[in-house]
C-alpha cells in the first residue's frame, strides 16, 4: 500500500515522526516552524496540505516544538496568525505621482474610445504581447485608499497562494500594475514595492495599431500604404451630416449633444428649422402669408414701407487713384444713420475700377455687399445694399447707350441698371452728356438717345405694363433716378457769375439757378419729362482748381456751373421723398465736386415669381 505524504496537520503523522534532541524533526530534517511560516507569508503551501483549502473553517493546529522526553510525548501547538496589515501610505504617495504623470485623453482619442478603437495608451491592442492584465479587483475594495475595509481578506485572497495574495494587494494599492510585485512571497507579510522604471523597453509600434494619435506623433510617411485610406475615412467622417444613413461624424456622436454643433461665437440671430420650412418662398401670391416678397415680410423689415436710399454722382477727371477717405461722400454728417441702399455713379472714373469699388466697400464696411457693378467705358456704377436685404432683390439687369459720334471713344453716353426690390421696380441711370457752353441741343439729343436706347427691363417683368411707354425707358419702372454730369451750364459770363457768388450764399444760389440751362429746359418740357430735382442749396460743383476751393483760374476761365445733378421720377405720386441734396466741398481731387442725395422711397409688396 502506498504511503501517505506527511502532513503537519494530522496528529497521527506527528506521532509517527521520530524525535530529535533540541527540537522536532520532519522527514529527517530539523523543523523550524517560525522560519518556514515567515518564508511562506504565515501559511503553508496548499499542495502539501489539501485539507486546509477544503475546510478553511477548522482551526489549524500545527506542532510547534517536539518534546525530547520520548516518542509518546505530546507536542505543543500554536495557532498561526494572519499577516499583519500592509502599510499603504508609501504606495499611496507613489500612486498619486503616477496619476499625475498620466496623459489625459484628447477629444479625438475619447471619441475613438467610444467607437471601440481606444488609443494605444488605454487599448489592449497597444499593449505588449504577454503582459498581464489585471481585470479583477478584490471584493470589498473601496474607491478611496484611506477607506479600505478591514474585511479585505476575502475568500479569493485568504485561501490563495502568496502569489495570488500579492496580486490582490497590488490591485488594491494602485491601478498601475508596476507599483507592486506580481509574484513571490512577501517577507514578514510586508509588500515590497517594485521599481517605477519598466524592466524592459516598450515594444515597437506596429503600423496596424489602432492609435491614430501615435501615428501622428511618429509622423507617419504620407506614402505609406494605408495612409491615404485612413485619411479619406477621417475626412468622410468629419464632413458627414447628421443623417442616420451617413458616416458618423464627431458632431453626430450618439453620446454627444447636438448643441455642440452651434457656434458660440456667432452674432447672427438663430433661425429655427420649422420657421424655414413654413416659409413659402415660391408661393407666388401677392398677399401670401410667409411669402418672401409678401406684405408680412415687408412689414417686418420696413414697418413704414419705405427704404432709405443714397444716390451720388461724381466726375473724377480720370484720376488714377481714388481719394483716401470717402466718409464725407458716403457717410455725410447730416445723416444720423447709414442708408439701406447706396448707388454711386462716376464719370471719367479711375482706370482701376476694382480699386474704386474696393474703396467703396471699405468705407461702408461688412454690413453691405456689392449688389451690382457695371461699366461703360469711363462710366461706372456701383450698387451696394445691406447684407440682410439682398434676398429681396430680383435679378439685376444693365444696359448701355453711346451718344458720341465716334462710338469707339466711350467717354460720353449712359449706363442703366434696373432691378425689383420687393414689389417696387427701380431704374438707375448715370450719364455724361456733351460738354460746351453753347451745346444745349447736343445735350438734349443725348437725352433722347438714352431714353430710347436703354433696353430695360430684359427678363424681370414690368410691375405696371399698362402704364409703360415703349419709346421711353423711364416709364417702365416705379422709381427712376437719373444722375451724372449733364454739362448744362449757367447762361451768363464769368464776370456776372462771380459777382453773384460774392453775394450772400442764401441769395446767390436762387439767382444762379435762374441762369441754369437745365432748369429752363425742364420748365419747357424738352428734357427729363416727368422728373424732379430736390432744392439746391449748395454752390456750383464745377469747375475748380484741383486741390483748391477756387474756380478755374486757367486761361480758359470756365464759368462755374451746376453740371452735376441728381433727378428722380416716380410712377406713383409721393413715393419718393428727398431728404438731403448737397455736394462735398472737402473732396478736392478733381475739378468737380461730388453731389449726392438722400431719399426715402415707398416700397410695395410684390410676388415671389419674378
Amino acid at each position: 500500500m502506498p504511503s501517505k505524504a506527511a502532513c503537519p496537520g494530522r496528529p497521527e503523522a506527528a506521532a509517527q515522526q521520530p524525535s530529535a534532541p533540541g527540537g522536532g524533526t520532519l522527514g529527517g530534517q530539523p523543523l523550524n516552524m517560525d522560519k518556514d511560516l515567515a518564508l511562506h507569508g504565515g501559511s503553508l503551501p496548499t499542495d502539501t496540505c489539501p485539507g486546509l483549502e477544503k475546510s478553511p473553517g477548522v482551526p489549524l493546529n500545527i506542532p510547534a516544538k517536539m518534546s525530547s522526553e520520548g516518542p509518546q510525548a505530546k507536542a505543543e501547538t500554536f495557532t498561526p496568525k494572519p499577516p499583519s496589515r500592509p502599510k499603504l501610505e508609501r504606495a499611496l504617495s507613489l500612486d498619486e505621482k503616477g496619476w499625475r504623470r498620466r496623459r489625459l485623453q484628447t477629444s479625438h482619442e475619447d471619441l475613438a474610445a467610444r467607437r471601440g478603437n481606444s488609443p494605444a495608451g488605454g487599448s489592449l491592442q497597444g499593449q505588449a504581447p504577454g503582459s498581464p492584465v489585471h481585470t479583477c479587483s478584490p471584493p470589498g475594495l473601496s474607491t478611496s485608499l484611506q477607506e479600505i475595509p478591514t474585511t479585505r481578506r476575502a475568500s479569493g485572497c485568504a485561501r490563495g497562494s502568496p502569489t495570488s495574495w500579492s496580486n490582490c494587494i497590488s490591485g488594491m494599492v494602485s491601478s498601475s500594475p508596476d507599483l507592486l510585485p506580481r509574484g513571490g512571497a512577501l517577507a514578514g507579510g510586508t509588500p515590497r514595492l517594485a521599481g517605477l522604471l519598466p524592466s524592459r523597453l516598450p515594444p515597437a509600434i506596429d503600423w496596424n495599431t489602432a492609435s491614430d494619435s501615435l501615428r501622428m506623433a511618429h509622423r507617419v510617411d504620407a506614402d505609406h500604404a494605408d495612409y491615404k485610406l485612413r485619411l479619406q475615412a477621417r475626412l468622410c467622417g468629419a464632413h458627414s451630416g447628421l443623417g442616420p444613413g451617413r458616416p458618423p461624424s464627431p458632431l453626430a456622436c450618439n453620446d454627444c449633444s447636438l448643441r455642440s454643433a452651434k457656434s458660440s461665437f456667432s452674432l447672427l440671430a438663430p433661425i429655427r428649422t420649422k420657421d424655414v420650412r413654413s416659409r413659402s418662398y415660391l408661393e407666388g401670391s401677392l398677399l401670401a402669408s410667409g411669402a418672401l416678397m409678401g406684405a408680412d415680410e415687408l412689414a417686418r423689415y420696413f414697418p413704414d414701407r419705405s427704404v432709405a436710399l443714397f444716390v451720388a454722382t461724381w466726375n473724377m477727371q480720370g484720376q488714377k487713384e481714388p481719394p483716401p477717405n470717402l466718409d464725407e461722400l458716403l457717410l455725410p454728417a447730416e445723416a444720423d444713420y447709414a442708408q439701406d441702399l447706396y448707388v454711386v455713379g462716376v464719370q471719367e472714373g479711375c482706370s482701376d475700377r476694382r480699386e474704386w469699388e474696393t474703396r467703396l466697400q471699405e468705407t461702408l464696411g461688412p454690413h453691405y455687399v456689392m449688389l451690382s457693378s457695371a461699366a461703360h467705358g469711363a462710366l461706372h456704377m456701383s450698387v451696394l445694399i445691406r447684407r440682410d436685404l439682398v434676398w429681396f432683390c430680383s435679378e439685376v439687369e444693365s444696359s448701355t447707350v453711346t451718344t458720341r459720334i465716334v462710338s469707339q471713344i466711350k467717354t460720353k453716353g449712359a449706363l442703366g441698371v434696373s432691378f425689383t426690390f420687393f414689389g417696387t421696380s427701380f431704374l438707375f441711370i448715370t450719364s455724361h452728356f456733351t460738354s460746351g457752353d453753347g451745346k444745349v441741343g447736343d445735350r438734349l439729343l443725348d437725352y433722347s438717345k438714352t431714353v430710347q436706347g436703354l433696353a430695360l427691363p430684359k427678363n424681370v417683368p414690368d410691375t405696371c405694363p399698362y402704364r409703360s411707354d415703349p419709346a421711353d425707358v423711364t416709364t417702365r419702372f416705379d422709381g427712376v433716378f437719373w444722375f451724372g454730369d449733364f454739362n448744362f451750364r449757367l447762361g451768363a459770363g464769368r464776370v456776372a457769375v462771380e459777382a453773384i457768388l460774392r453775394q450772400d450764399p442764401g441769395a446767390s444760389v436762387p439767382a444762379l439757378l435762374q441762369l441754369d440751362q437745365l432748369t429752363r429746359e425742364m420748365q419747357k418740357g424738352s428734357v427729363f419729362r416727368g422728373f424732379q430735382e430736390p432744392d439746391i442749396h449748395f454752390l456750383p460743383s464745377y469747375k475748380f482748381d484741383v486741390g483748391k476751393d477756387a474756380y478755374d483760374t486757367t486761361s480758359k476761365q470756365r464759368t462755374p456751373s451746376y453740371t452735376d445733378r441728381v433727378l428722380y421720377r416716380s410712377r406713383h405720386k409721393g413715393d419718393i421723398c428727398p431728404l438731403k441734396y448737397s455736394s462735398c466741398p472737402g473732396i478736392k481731387t478733381s475739378d468737380h465736386r461730388p453731389v449726392y442725395g438722400l431719399f426715402r422711397v415707398k416700397v410695395r409688396p410684390g410676388r415671389d415669381k419674378h
